[in-house]
């Protein structure tokens, strides 16, 4: 119990919290960002209610929740690489980390109170978002189960990008490389896949994909692609989107659990190079003792 406590409650995560809101920049973000998911809402029923001669259904709301839930999401993948990938590298540019490691701070704990507090911030502004959801349910279309899903698909993704970010932010001493690292391979999760999935059904199928395409294969490769992109991935929890490209690899297996398990494994195997990475000089220390 005072292992957990410690990696979850100690002064460097106390810190950073600290430094993170005290500034009244962020606070201004957040309502930004709420007056515009707001102004997007409110348009988006305007002008259906225009189009529709002042009706609004629940199918209207059902496409409000997945327009308000992919802005989020790509809010996400576009803003914490550039909190994450200088939490280490930061440090290290500002002479800082060595007297951050001398402390009595496990590697452990240092690196997942930057990850924490790196995310902390979205994960108040996806929270803050949530009254502007009874919109959606006024109307109906949309469930709890369907937002709380969708969270939980935003929460991995930020978990996941937050990690690779730290972990690329240990490796570099650049602040400004690991950022442009960090977006490179976001980059890649989100319109590299996209391409390379299209690219494997057009050779392993012989059809460009389609509801008409015909063919059957079983190479799951062109699964293993895109269950890496985080919009696709929640996107198919709304709609059955290449259903049909996957029945003709032969593919059964819903796409949001091959994005989970892929997401939980890169977030533990980010995490745990970047802790071993942290103080390579003092454990190649030790092993010498060990030796001796």
């Amino acid at each position: 119990m005072e292992r957990l406590q410690a990696l979850f409650i100690n002064p460097v995560l106390n810190k950073e919290i600290k430094l993170r809101f005290r500034s009244f920049k962020n606070f201004l973000g957040i309502f930004l960002f709420l007056a515009i998911c707001g102004a997007v809402s409110l348009a988006f029923i305007y002008i259906e209610t225009q189009l529709s001669h002042d009706s609004f259904t629940a199918s209207d709301s059902r496409n409000l929740f997945m327009l308000l839930s992919m802005g989020q999401l790509g809010l996400i993948v576009f803003i914490t690489p550039g909190l994450t990938a200088g939490a280490i590298s930061g440090e290290r540019e500002k002479q800082t980390l060595n007297i951050m490691l001398t402390t009595q701070q496990s590697s452990t704990s240092i690196i997942l109170s930057k990850l924490f507090s790196s995310i902390l911030f979205l994960t108040l502004m996806l929270v803050a978002s949530l009254p502007l959801y009874s919109i959606v349910f006024l109307y109906g279309g949309v469930s709890p189960q369907m937002v709380f899903a969708t969270f939980g698909y935003q929460l991995l993704t930020m978990l996941t990008i937050g990690s690779i970010g730290i972990m690329f932010s240990t490796f570099m001493k650049k602040t400004m490389l690991a950022t442009i690292t960090t977006y490179g391979m976001m980059l890649f999760f989100v319109v590299g896949t996209m391409i390379l999935f299209f690219i494997m059904i057009r050779f392993i199928l012989g059809v460009t994909p389609g509801p008409t395409g015909a063919g059957q294969s079983n190479n799951i490769l062109p699964y293993l692609v895109l269950m890496l992109n985080p919009g696709v991935a929640m996107f198919t929890s709304f709609e059955d989107l290449f259903l049909h490209q996957f029945q003709q690899l032969g593919i059964d297996w819903p796409l949001w659990r091959g994005f989970t398990l892929s997401y939980i494994t890169m977030t533990v195997v980010a995490l745990l190079m970047a802790i071993n990475r942290l103080r390579p000089s003092m454990r190649l220390k030790t092993a010498r003792k060990k030796k001796e």
